[in-house]
Formats: C-alpha cells, sequence, structure tokens
C-alpha cells in the first residue's frame, strides 16, 4: 500500500458529534523524520471525552484542542515498519502510541512503547484498566469497603467493577444508562448492584443498593451521580475522580465545562476527600492485568469496530451509550 487514510476533523460539531462532522481523507504514507519511526496502525481507541478537544479543549489539558482540518488522535496499536538507526525499535514489533485515527503514523520513537509478552492480547493494551486501578488505589481502598463507580459500563467503568472485587471490596455498585447494560455489570462485571440514570432519583437508588453508605467513588461522570454519591458517602469517605462525562457529553454545551453543584456541608460534616486522578501511582498495572487475564480472574468487554470508514459512526454511537466497554477500530 503506497497511501494511506486518517479521520479528520471536517466542521466544529455544533452540539454532539456526528459523522458528517468529520472525514476520511487519503494521501501519500508519512514520510518519517529525524528520530520518528513509520508505524502501521492495527488498533485504535474510541473515546467519549475527545468530545471535549472538539469544543476547543480545556486550558492545562495534556491534550491539545482538534480544529476542523485537523487528524484526530487517540491511543493505538501498530506495527513498527521502520526505524531510524541506531532505534531499539524491531521492524514488526508491536507498539503502542498515541497517533490513532490514521492507518500509518510517522512516531517520534521516544512515544512508542514496545508491547512485549505480558498481556496475552495486543488489543487489551486498549483497555482502560489502568485508570480504574491508578483510582482504586489512589482511594486506598481497604478490604470490604463499598464501592461506587459512576460510568459502570463504559472503557474504564467496565474494568472498575472487577479490578474493585479484586483488590477486597466487599461490595461494588454502578451506575449505568439501561436495563440491558446494568444486567450485564452484575452478571458479568463484578458488580453486585446497578442503579440507574433516568428513573427513580440516584440517591434513593444509592440508598437502597448501600444501605450503610459507600466507602470509595470512582467517578467518571460527575454532574447528579457525583451529587447522590456525597449523600450516600460514609464519613472519611474518598472520591477519585476521573472524568466528567456529564459535561462532557451535555448536548446543549461545549462539552469543556463540568460544573456540579455539591452540599458542601456534607462534605465537611462527613470528611469527604475528592481527589482528582493521579495515574502515575498505576506503575504494576501491566503485569497484574496480564496475571489476572491469564488466570481467568478479569475479563477485558471491548466492542470491534472494523475498517476505519466506520470510525467516525462508532464515535457517535459511544457518546450515545449505545456499546458497553472499549470501542476498537480495527484496520
Amino acid at each position: 500500500m503506497s497511501r494511506s487514510r486518517e479521520v479528520r476533523l471536517a466542521t466544529t460539531p455544533v452540539g454532539l458529534p456526528r459523522p458528517e462532522d468529520f472525514e476520511v481523507v487519503e494521501g501519500p504514507i508519512p514520510a518519517p523524520g529525524d528520530g520518528e519511526a513509520l508505524v502501521r496502525n492495527r488498533y485504535f481507541h474510541v473515546f467519549a471525552p475527545i468530545r471535549t478537544l472538539l469544543g476547543g479543549g480545556v486550558e492545562g489539558a495534556p491534550f491539545p484542542p482538534i480544529h476542523p482540518g485537523d487528524p484526530l488522535f487517540g491511543a493505538a496499536i501498530g506495527e513498527v515498519v521502520s526505524a531510524p538507526p541506531g532505534s531499539a525499535l524491531r521492524s514488526g514489533e508491536l507498539v503502542s502510541h498515541w497517533l490513532g485515527w490514521r492507518e500509518y503514523a510517522a512516531v517520534p520513537v521516544e512515544q512508542c512503547r514496545p508491547l512485549g509478552d505480558v498481556l496475552p492480547d495486543p488489543v487489551a493494551h486498549l483497555a482502560q484498566g489502568r485508570t480504574a486501578y491508578a483510582a482504586l488505589l489512589q482511594s486506598g481502598l481497604s478490604a470490604g469497603e463499598t464501592v461506587f463507580v459512576s460510568g459502570g459500563a463504559g472503557a474504564v467503568g467496565s474494568m472498575a467493577g472487577q479490578i474493585a472485587r479484586l483488590l477486597g471490596a466487599g461490595r461494588v455498585i454502578g451506575s449505568t444508562g439501561s436495563p440491558a447494560k446494568a444486567r450485564r455489570l452484575v452478571g458479568e462485571l463484578g458488580y453486585d448492584a446497578a442503579v440507574l440514570r433516568g428513573g427513580e432519583p440516584l440517591s434513593e437508588q444509592l440508598a437502597k443498593a448501600a444501605p450503610d453508605g459507600i466507602d470509595v467513588m470512582v467517578d467518571n461522570v460527575g454532574g447528579e451521580q457525583l451529587r447522590a454519591a456525597v449523600t450516600a458517602a460514609r464519613p472519611g469517605a474518598r472520591f477519585v475522580l476521573v472524568g466528567a462525562l456529564d459535561g462532557q457529553l451535555s448536548p446543549d454545551g461545549s462539552g469543556t465545562v463540568a460544573p456540579v453543584e455539591l452540599d458542601t456541608y456534607q462534605v465537611i460534616l462527613k470528611h469527604v476527600t475528592l481527589r482528582g486522578l493521579d495515574n502515575s501511582v498505576a506503575t504494576d498495572w501491566i503485569e497484574r492485568f496480564g496475571g489476572w487475564l491469564r488466570q481467568g480472574e478479569i475479563i477485558f468487554p471491548l466492542v470491534r469496530v472494523a475498517g476505519i470508514e466506520r470510525a467516525a459512526r462508532a464515535l457517535s454511537e459511544t457518546i450515545e451509550g449505545r456499546h458497553l466497554g472499549t470501542v476498537i477500530v480495527e484496520l
């Protein structure tokens, strides 16, 4: 193949992104510059929070905004086609990097991470379990405690319930948007109970699911779910804030702000701690994940989408909540 395709933003979305806001553009295979490897991508992750970057981004965030004409980017797995002289990379080696949403990428060598054989399936390197693992470590989870995960059916949440169980949680509760997903959370993904958005008030559902309160929250959503968790918090509860999907996926906003009103009295009187995620604490994630996978103690829920031409549709479906787990485009 002498050509490569990539997904670009065609126009700034009005409201939530639609497939017609993107275009698949074909051009020459990129020529790697000094210190770059040419990588042929095999898989890339489709993640709903990219909506924030399409809306202009957030100052101080690690990723830049995406403007019309720019290619999208995200976590990817690819095969090294060529590497600069003296590089430790080898032709044919699988690496992870951040230039997804394209068939070929010229990637700085220092941004390519060889996969090795710790995980039994290369695509498992796109699992978002590291985020869930880091949040639970950061929370100081103790054996027997009750954990609430907002967004339990998403890429992070579908791993978080299982990991919480493996780390000794006594009871694990997740939120989701449909009865079908709720059944899967409880039947397959380590949750003891699921609460549903859009029905009975979440605070009342949480009171039933966790009558003794919650000790830890892994919050992927914010908004009403964070408010309900503060109401359900036990004294000394620890909340780790991972994402803000309530604001990011608001159809009436830009996705760049995520305001939430909390009862400060409850936070103060219960000594609730709210902390932003620090992913750096998960230094042994790959080794633990590989061991759990090989021992059959954890599963990696994913949806595979074939072909770059279906990527924009997959993003819209992910934002709409049609899928459970991690959504992967396979090239």
